[in-house]
């Protein structure tokens, strides 16, 4: 499965600090118990990888996410 495949699987997902200075993000689905932690700075760049990637989501929305030659 692919970053673009769409799925009917439905997760729960939590982010936070631990105990131990981690930043934890959860993922809780059917089957799925999965946590995952990361130093601050790993949490930084993820944190940068999604807001990019929002970034990049909107404008696609704004353009309706058509690719390739604006029309004239």
């Amino acid at each position: 499965m692919g970053i673009n495949s769409e799925s009917d699987i439905t997760a729960n997902l939590q982010i936070g600090p631990t105990d131990q200075g981690m930043v934890r993000i959860y993922l809780e689905g059917e089957g799925i118990d999965l946590p995952l932690d990361f130093d601050p700075e790993e949490a930084a760049e993820i944190a940068e990888e999604l807001l990019a990637a929002a970034e990049v989501a909107r404008d696609m929305g704004k353009s309706g996410g058509k690719k390739g030659k604006p029309r004239r």
